[in-house]
């Protein structure tokens, strides 16, 4: 009984799995795609919109935390078998994504250039990533309904539809990349700002799609009467839940950035450096991430139907499975290294930097990967998102950005330095997160009965 138990998690997970990877495949090829051209243009419209976009990378882990609450929720009350509850909290998670995307779509069209100064004074970078941002603010809007809609679509398995969207979405990013960057058939030059024209775009068009979605749908819908429908039940799960993961991915995306900010101030060299690797590491990540949503999904449908030894039994499993596709990861990277070297069109600094940025990330994929899996993915599957935003809290804002300023602004370390020091903080918490995993405290069934 044991051993169909593993097979079947086995299977079912490569089931969920593939199209997951497929979908980060795809976001990763349009970061890189945007590098790619922008290359072409030159080197202060590649770190432009790499700065740019950490506002981006801040919002789309708003999204993914408030995603990641409706999941939580979703995954187990699939599991149980009531989809009433499912569409309620999807209304919920709604609210939540359209309000905070309204707020950042407002300052990224009338404050442009104060976002762009948090980052950096070079005013050739500051007049390059305000024009980016102001036409993405249209993407933001869009991006804080389909991000919630797909990721309730993607709790209760149907993952293919969401990765279909997303390769809808990628494929019209990439073309109309190559329209407005480099003028093809009649349109204008833009660089910087045919990429953020060509995001919204294809965000409009996802959003489309998505209403498409709902409508052939017999279940699950995209429906706006339930931004509306009362439950206070599971709102306060929701808030108690979702708040925490949402504060979690908030508090390390906005430190996450602040390395940006560090680098930002060490000279466009560094930045354009880190331009490239960040791609490269995205491609690293895609397998473990893939498999840590993948596993959490799977793992909090297994809870919902109260299956508590196989859920426990699914994560050791999930684990293994980690660890192999975090070591294929900095592989990754490793081979990538010298194509990326080969190709990139940058001064001798910048490559000096992106040659040793590029080998520390070979092995800090692993530490990504096992805090991913154990913290996004087992540990929420349980409903337990309060130790995570504890960890990375004080990880993050006690450890690294301190350590980062420290290094970089008072005994000013040589840039390398710095950001061996900022690549040190996944393993920092290692030992905390495992140790929270094999105490099994983040087990829990969160469904209840007679909701309504």
């Amino acid at each position: 009984m044991k051993n169909r138990i593993k097979d079947d998690f086995y299977s079912q997970i490569f089931k969920l799995v593939l199209p997951i990877i497929i979908q980060n495949l795809l976001s990763a090829a349009v970061s890189s795609a945007d590098v790619v051209m922008l290359n072409y243009v030159g080197q202060s419209s590649i770190s432009a919109v790499s700065l740019a976009s950490q506002y981006a990378s801040v919002l789309f882990m708003v999204f993914y935390g408030l995603g990641t609450g409706a999941t939580m929720l979703c995954a187990q009350y699939y599991g149980k078998g009531d989809l009433r509850a499912i569409q309620v909290v999807e209304g919920i998670a709604l609210r939540f994504s359209l309000i905070i995307a309204m707020a950042f779509a407002a300052v990224a069209a009338f404050f442009p250039e104060a976002m762009m100064r948090v980052f950096t004074n070079d005013s050739e970078l500051i007049t390059i990533g305000a024009s980016y941002l102001r036409f993405m603010s249209v993407s933001y809007l869009c991006w804080g309904i389909t991000e919630v809609y797909l990721a309730v679509l993607r709790s209760i398995g149907r993952v293919a539809i969401s990765t279909a969207m997303n390769v809808l979405a990628f494929s019209l990013n990439i073309l109309l990349n190559a329209v407005f960057i480099f003028g093809l058939f009649g349109a204008p030059k833009l660089g910087a700002m045919g990429v953020a024209i060509a995001t919204s775009a294809s965000r409009l068009i996802e959003l489309a799609a998505c209403f498409v979605v709902s409508a052939l749908s017999k279940d699950i819908k995209l429906d706006f009467r339930y931004l509306f429908e009362k439950n206070k039940l599971l709102f306060t799960d929701f808030t108690r839940l979702s708040l925490p993961a949402l504060g979690n991915d908030i508090s390390w995306s906005v430190a996450f950035s602040m390395y940006s900010v560090i680098i930002g101030h060490l000279g466009s060299d560094a930045v354009a450096a880190n331009s490239f690797v960040i791609v490269v590491r995205n491609f690293g990540t895609i397998l473990c991430f893939g498999m840590a949503s993948a596993g959490g999904i799977l793992l909090g449908n297994i809870i919902g139907e109260n299956k508590m030894e196989a859920a426990r039994e699914g994560a050791k499993k999930l684990m293994k499975l980690t660890v192999i596709t975090g070591a294929i990861g900095g592989l990754i990277v490793l081979a990538a290294t010298p194509l990326v070297l080969m190709y990139a069109d940058l001064s001798q600094q910048a490559m000096h930097y992106l040659k040793y940025m590029l080998l520390i990330n070979t092995y800090y994929v692993m530490g990504a990967a096992v805090n991913t899996t154990l913290i996004a993915g087992v540990f929420r599957a349980g409903g337990d998102s309060r130790f995570g935003f504890i960890c990375d809290t004080i990880d993050m804002w006690a450890y690294a950005v301190p350590l980062g300023f420290f290094a970089a602004f008072v005994i000013k370390l040589p840039v390398m330095w710095v950001y061996f020091l900022l690549c040190t903080d996944e393993f920092v918490k290692w030992p905390w997160v495992i140790k929270h995993y094999r105490s099994g405290k983040w087990l829990n069934n969160i469904t209840r009965d007679d909701l309504f």
